[in-house]
């Protein structure tokens, strides 16, 4: 689950006018939140925190295989024949 400042949210028209506000506010606090239509659309994250997320992610998805492989263990065994 991802905590959104709201310090960090910057309109579509104001990213647009000042992308040098928005890249400020990567670098101070690692991400920005552009907003269309007052909705949080786009998220702007500092590059080298990319590829944290993605290992993050893979490790995440990695736990629910082999949680779904024990939960179904029965099943795959059967299908297996």
């Amino acid at each position: 689950m991802m905590t959104i400042n709201t310090n960090t949210m910057v309109s579509i028209t104001e990213a647009n006018q000042n992308f040098s506000k928005v890249a400020r506010l990567v670098d101070e606090h690692g991400t920005a939140i552009i907003l269309k239509n007052n909705v949080p659309r786009y998220l702007v994250i500092d590059f080298s925190k990319a590829d944290e997320d993605a290992v993050a992610s893979n490790e995440d998805v990695l736990s629910i295989s082999k949680r779904l492989i024990e939960k179904n263990k029965e099943s795959y065994e059967v299908l297996a024949k």
